[in-house]
C-alpha cells in the first residue's frame, strides 16, 4: 500500500478485540520502534498483552475496551522538540501499525499508569492503544484547505498530496490547529500553542513528508 493509502485508511480505534498481535508483526514493530530511537534520543517502548493500563476509571469513562497493546512514548526531559518528536516517530509506528492489518489511537489522560520504564531524566509524553480493532473507526471532519494553507488553487501535485495528508493527521479533540505555508521545494508548518499542540505538529509533520516526498520546516 502506499503511504496515502495507508493514511486514508486509518481512523482512531478504542474497542479492540481480544486477538493477540502475532510474533512477526510484533518484530515489525519492535524493529521500527528501535530504528526511531536510534534517530530521535526517544525511549519509545511497546508493551504487549497487559491490559491494566486501560482499567482505570477515565478510560472508561473515554469507552475504551479491550486494549491490552500500547505503545509507551518516551523522552528525555530536557530536550526541547521532546513533543514534537513524540508525534513524528509515534506516528511512524501508527501507520507501519495499520499497515500490518492493526488498529490504534493516540492516547493523552485517558489511561491509567502504565508499565513502561522511565527513568528519573525522562518522562512518558504519551502512549498510542494498539490492537485488532473491533471496528476500523470513523474518519473526522476535517477543515477545508483554505483554512490551514496560504494556498488553496493551482498547487504542486506534492503539495497537495501533502496537504491532504496532514488534513487526515489525527489531531487532539479533532481541532487541526496547525498552518501549512508553501515555500518554494518546501513547507512551513506551524501550530498554536495549545495542549497537545506539538504532538499534533510533529504527527502533522511525517503525514506532510511521508505523502509529499519533501521536507518541512
Amino acid at each position: 500500500m502506499e503511504v496515502l493509502e495507508i493514511i486514508r485508511s486509518r481512523h482512531s480505534v478504542r474497542q479492540y478485540t481480544d486477538k493477540r498481535i502475532e510474533d512477526d508483526k510484533r518484530e515489525v514493530l519492535n524493529a521500527l520502534a528501535r530504528e526511531c530511537n536510534k534517530k530521535s534520543g526517544l525511549n519509545i517502548q511497546i508493551i504487549y498483552d497487559e491490559p491494566r493500563c486501560f482499567k482505570a476509571f477515565f478510560s472508561k469513562v473515554a469507552k475504551f475496551k479491550n486494549c491490552a497493546n500500547y505503545i509507551s512514548i518516551v523522552g528525555k526531559k530536557s530536550d526541547p522538540d521532546l513533543d514534537e518528536k513524540a508525534g513524528y516517530y509515534g506516528e511512524q509506528l501508527v501507520l507501519k501499525a495499520q499497515e500490518l492489518g492493526l488498529n490504534t489511537c493516540w492516547v493523552g489522560f485517558t489511561h491509567g499508569k502504565g508499565v513502561a520504564k522511565v527513568e528519573t531524566d525522562e518522562k512518558q509524553v504519551i502512549i498510542i492503544a494498539l490492537g485488532y480493532g473491533a471496528n476500523q473507526g470513523v474518519a473526522h471532519k476535517n477543515k477545508s484547505i483554505s483554512e490551514i494553507s496560504n494556498i488553496s488553487n493551482n498547487m504542486p501535485q506534492w503539495y497537495a498530496s501533502g496537504v491532504e495528508a496532514a488534513l487526515l493527521a489525527p489531531t487532539a479533540t479533532n481541532q487541526q490547529r496547525f498552518h501549512i505555508e508553501l515555500k518554494e521545494e518546501s513547507a512551513k508548518i506551524t501550530a498554536e500553542n495549545k495542549s497537545f499542540a506539538f504532538i499534533d505538529l510533529g504527527i502533522v509533520k511525517y503525514h506532510f513528508e511521508a505523502a509529499s516526498g519533501h521536507k518541512c520546516e
